[in-house]
């Protein structure tokens, strides 16, 4: 009997400790890939298909193509509608895809009269940089891309002013000493002609999360769109360890996944992925935001949204999509995807207390 007894206990405990462990190792397995995620390449196919859709609002696509802070090479497009209403939107594809990820948001803003930038992420697409961080470079990538947007804007107008005839370049034989009375008599123009009116910003999943820490650290962006973003990567991380079944299971009997995966995440890309937080990014600056989460999504499920939510500071709308499954808002309500999206950038612009530029 005593000797049932220990067999017995002995069972009971491989049973209770073999999830735990397994989980751990999973996490561990796990996080290289996490930080490299599969690239989708920028096929010719894919360019083709862009290119179809902007064939229907007869916009004008230029390559677009940035610098990071760290030297990474980031590629994308810039992309215009026949009448620009002056404003830009920032489109951020998610995780594992490419800039064309996001062909079906753009065509309804070209459609609109906004003009969009279409970057590929770092690691991702066409772009350069050895892993993804999820925000935590990516918001440095876009104060960069903005930089570039601004100064590139500003000098197409300048160059349309001297080819039209309305500028005259004034050209001395030789270069003359200024003081500072020089720039009294002749201020330059602050924000300059040709800036973007208003700069906005939409994502879905990664894309949403690296959005909505972009605001954060940039105030040029006046207002965020996110379709299911995650709260934090440790909250995300938990989905992840739980099998999509239960953050729950993440939390408690499969938590050592969760903790290898940061761990080892963190040691590899040697920054703190567990502060990778778009829900401390809305509660750092009064960002406009507009969340949208999809009522059978799995992957992140809505209460990623409803953090980010409570956590906000500025005006704020949750619009919860019934039926759609991940990133499939616009498939699942088209219509009411694109009215939603148009208003809250329509009623952002118009607001007085922008803190643009």
């Amino acid at each position: 009997m005593p000797t049932m007894r220990r067999r017995l206990i002995r069972i009971a405990l491989i049973l209770l400790l073999f999830p735990p462990l397994l989980a751990a190792v999973g996490g561990w397995l796990a996080a290289p890939g996490f930080l490299r995620p599969i690239r989708r390449e920028l096929t010719p196919d894919l360019i083709r298909e862009a290119d179809a859709s902007f064939a229907t609002t007869h916009s004008y696509r230029e390559d677009f193509d940035v610098r990071a802070p760290d030297g990474a090479l980031l590629r994308g497009w810039k992309v215009r509608p026949p009448n620009p209403n002056g404003n830009w939107v920032l489109l951020f594809h998610g995780v594992a895809d490419n800039r064309v990820g996001v062909i079906g948001q753009s065509e309804f803003l070209l459609k609109a009269g906004y003009s969009v930038v279409m970057m590929d992420a770092r690691a991702h697409g066409a772009s350069e940089g050895p892993i993804a961080t999820y925000g935590w470079l990516e918001r440095n990538d876009t104060r960069t891309i903005i930089d570039a947007l601004v100064w590139s804007e500003v000098r197409r107008y300048e160059n349309e002013q001297v080819r039209s005839g309305k500028w005259k370049v004034l050209v001395e034989d030789e270069a003359k000493p200024v003081d500072d009375s020089y720039f009294l008599r002749h201020p330059v123009p602050n924000p300059r002609p040709g800036t973007p009116a208003h700069i906005f910003a939409l994502g879905e999943s990664m894309g949403a999360a690296i959005a909505l820490q972009s605001a954060g650290a940039d105030p040029r962006i006046e207002a965020v769109v996110a379709e299911s973003s995650f709260a934090n990567l440790r909250e995300a991380a938990y989905d992840y360890a739980g099998l999509r079944r239960s953050p729950l299971l993440g939390k408690t009997l499969f938590a050592p996944g969760t903790w290898t995966l940061l761990y080892r995440g963190k040691k590899l890309a040697g920054i703190p992925l567990a502060e990778v937080s778009p829900e401390k990014a809305v509660a750092s600056r009064a960002v406009p935001v507009l969340l949208i989460c999809d009522e059978n999504d799995v992957v992140l499920p809505c209460r990623h949204s409803e953090m980010i939510y409570a956590a906000s500071r500025g005006p704020r709308q949750l619009w919860v999509v019934p039926r759609a499954f991940h990133t499939a808002a616009l498939g699942f309500q088209p219509a009411e995807f694109k009215r939603r999206i148009l208003a809250f950038f329509s009623e952002a612009a118009a607001n007085p207390n922008s803190t643009h530029y």
